[in-house]
């Protein structure tokens, strides 16, 4: 009887905690974060994501630094889900979760997709890349003050965009669904 007891303890303690964890989790977010969803060509896509703010900081070759992977975003790496199978360039990716990060240089971006998923956004482990695709990447001409990612139709035809905009710069790339 006392170790059944001591036993019911143990698993009200442990219930308990879990909560406090996810509590704790959610006290060291620095942005706001949101989920983005859009369907298109029949694949529900979705990307959660931390949303920083420029607050008068340098952004890009700054806080982001050029040079090194960013977990695109705030906080836990930002996450990409669809239901369907889609083509970002010459990369497949499958049906699920996949972490987005991306490479910056003062001129071009490169988006990584990464299958560890559930992971604080600065542990990045490049031996997970599923693979790497380059972005188209303009001038906008009005800044951005919080980081903003969209899913869009194509605007040239089938498929769809994925649209990252902050600071002065829009980064995007067209997916096709499989």
């Amino acid at each position: 009887m006392i170790h059944r007891r001591a036993f019911v303890a143990s698993a009200l303690v442990a219930a308990l905690a879990v909560p406090a964890g996810l509590v704790a989790a959610q006290q060291k977010r620095a942005s706001p974060h949101e989920t983005v969803k859009a369907t298109i060509d029949g694949a529900n896509v979705s990307v959660t994501y931390g949303r920083p703010y420029v607050k008068g900081r340098k952004i890009f070759g700054g806080i982001v630094p050029y040079g090194q992977v960013w977990r695109t975003g705030a906080d836990e790496a930002t996450i990409l889900e669809t239901d369907k199978a889609l083509m970002f360039g010459a990369l497949h990716v499958n049906p699920g979760k996949v972490s987005l990060y991306s490479l910056l240089t003062d001129k071009t971006w490169t988006l990584v997709l990464n299958k560890q998923t559930g992971q604080w956004g600065t542990e990045y482990a490049q031996a997970q890349d599923l693979g790497r695709v380059p972005m188209k990447v303009e001038t906008l001409a009005a800044p951005v003050e919080q980081f903003t990612i969209t899913i869009e139709k194509n605007p040239a035809g089938k498929g769809g965009m994925l649209v990252m905009q902050w600071e002065t710069t829009k980064a995007s790339l067209a997916f096709s669904t499989m």
